[in-house]
């Protein structure tokens, strides 16, 4: 009988082209599934298969658990009973069985499990030789269509492609021939399953990486890609090479590259931009065909103010938005549309706002922070802390006026800070300890007069997103965790 099993595992394990470990294992679960109708359909049996003899053994297995959580008494004793006595809650006690003949096993049951095991290895296998060639871009014929889905046939694999990852308004049928990028892998009971997209930024670059051969040889990078799928979509692209034009090589002779991409894309058309290291250009360069007149950056919220002429406001925009936000989504900055009249608005707004500052705060005329503000400053911060160099090319002011106008401005800061401790202390401590809170945002509720969980419990979800620049979700977490005494 041993024999017998040793010869059926070399011939599964060529057959299949698989270890013959994955078919000693499936072997011996059967066996352990067999032997377990003999005592109890609930009972915890291990089989071990001498993998060189083709010898067997059985065990019956008592895990040890808690008094209160055992659950089953054919597979569980509690710490009191006596064959747990020197073990451990979690230790597992054996006792041998006498195996069950081979023959006397359900072949078909046992022929079941084997061959389940065996699938799962190849799909393994396969996968695993799949994933070794790093291939992102996949292609493949549609086998079947499953509520809106498309299977697709990937070599030897079956791959999905999800209805939501299809190109709007594509028409995708049984035996069409499509390509699409592997997005993940998602493990379930019937084995791996590759998940494709037809609608990812990856994917245009993939398409550019086939038809754009200098890619490839590193001549040429996409730096980035944004997508709204069969409509538009936005590359940026950097030559390492300074004799290549990588706009134009990308685009290829009469369109022809960029239109075998379009094709593919269900006629998606597609802006090939130049990119830039410094992200004011990047920006100008990605709101082609919109001409730019000048831009504004503000580092710390990561936005620009971009300003276009009027004539250029409705192409800068696109339809329904389309072009600034691709050109958002490719560059990674917020972009403010605005016309030079709003633009010129905005900054006479700031203008007062920061001469109004600099009067209260630093206790000066009108004409000592018009000096400031046109020589760029606009916080009190910069006044106290940046170096005094820069301050004393100033011409309109001398040394005394500079140190006493640091001076003040470090006052009015350290005012501020004492102004804030103060307010944090006047916070409630179940606001400071509630689940989700930090103390950063504990400072800036503070300085917002929301000093107890009722006053937060009290506010609408944007605002207090308004309040803290919070997202949707950590903002409905933290008013939630303030709201649960009223469903108590």
């Amino acid at each position: 009988m041993s024999r017998e099993i040793l010869l059926m595992v070399d011939a599964l394990a060529h057959e299949k082209n698989v270890s013959k470990d994955v078919i000693f294992t499936a072997l011996e679960l059967a066996l352990a599934s067999a032997t377990k109708k003999n005592y109890h359909e609930d009972a915890d049996v291990r089989v071990q298969i001498d993998r060189a003899t083709g010898d067997y053994q059985s065990f019956r297995r008592w895990t040890v658990v808690e008094e209160d959580t055992l659950e089953n008494a054919a597979a569980q004793i509690p710490p009191t009973d006596e064959r747990a006595e020197g073990l451990n809650v979690g230790d597992v006690v054996e006792d041998p069985l006498e195996s069950i003949g081979f023959g006397r096993i359900g072949a078909q049951a046992a022929k079941q499990v084997i061959l389940q095991k065996v699938r799962e290895a190849e799909r393994e296998q396969i996968l695993s030789e799949f994933l070794a060639r790093s291939e992102h871009l996949v292609s493949g014929v549609i086998k079947r269509m499953e509520k809106g889905n498309a299977i697709i046939e990937v070599g030897r694999i079956e791959a999905l492609l999800p209805r939501e990852q299809m190109i709007p308004k594509e028409n995708l049928r049984s035996g069409d021939r499509v390509r699409a990028y592997l997005s993940r892998i998602e493990r379930n009971v019937r084995g791996p399953q590759l998940v494709l997209s037809r609608i990812c930024p990856e994917f245009i670059i993939k398409l550019f990486e086939l038809e754009v051969p200098e890619i490839e040889e590193g001549l040429l990078e996409i730096k980035a890609a944004a997508r709204d799928p069969g409509s538009r979509a936005k590359i940026a692209v950097k030559s390492n090479d300074q004799r290549l034009d990588p706009v134009g090589t990308c685009v290829g002779m009469r369109g022809s590259r960029v239109q075998a991409v379009t094709a593919e894309l269900a006629g998606e058309r597609v802006d090939i931009v130049l990119w830039s290291m410094d992200p004011a250009q990047f920006v100008i360069n990605a709101m082609a065909p919109a001409e730019v007149s000048r831009i504004s950056i503000d580092e710390d919220a990561h936005s620009m103010d971009v300003v276009v002429a009027e004539d250029q406001l409705a192409l800068a925009i696109g339809r329904g938005g389309q072009n600034v936000r691709l050109a958002s989504q490719l560059t990674g900055w917020e972009l403010n549309l605005m016309t030079e009249e709003e633009a010129e608005q905005k900054g006479e707004e700031e203008y007062t706002k920061a001469r109004q500052l600099f009067m209260e705060r630093l206790d000066v005329d009108e004409e000592v922070a018009d000096i400031l503000i046109q020589e760029g400053f606009s916080t009190l911060e910069e006044i106290a802390y940046v170096p005094l160099s820069e301050m004393q090319d100033i011409e309109a002011f001398d040394e005394d006026t500079i140190n006493e106008l640091r001076s003040r401005a470090r006052n009015a800061l350290l005012t501020e800070a004492i102004a804030r401790e103060e307010k944090v202390g006047e916070v409630s401590a179940d606001l400071m300890t509630l689940n989700g809170m930090d103390e950063e945002l504990v400072r800036v509720l503070a300085e917002k007069e929301i000093t107890t969980v009722e006053d937060l419990a009290d506010l609408a979800v944007d605002e207090l997103m308004e309040m803290t620049d919070l997202d949707e979700e950590r903002a409905k977490q933290l008013i939630m965790a303030a709201r649960a005494p009223w469903f108590a």
